[in-house]
């Protein structure tokens, strides 16, 4: 049988709900950009820069 939640269990239910999934969002993001690899920077062409 299901029980109906009401008030501050439903509450409670829905806010332990919505941190779980915003800790799984985290953890996926953090994963990601740990196995992203690092973009190098400009590359030297030998030339002196142009500055005004």
């Amino acid at each position: 049988m299901t029980k109906k939640l009401t008030g501050k269990a439903a509450v409670a239910g829905a806010i332990g709900s919505a941190a779980i999934a915003a800790a799984l969002l985290y953890a996926s993001k953090r994963k990601e950009r740990k196995n992203k690899p690092n973009q190098p920077g400009t590359i030297p062409s030998g030339e002196n820069p142009e500055t005004d």
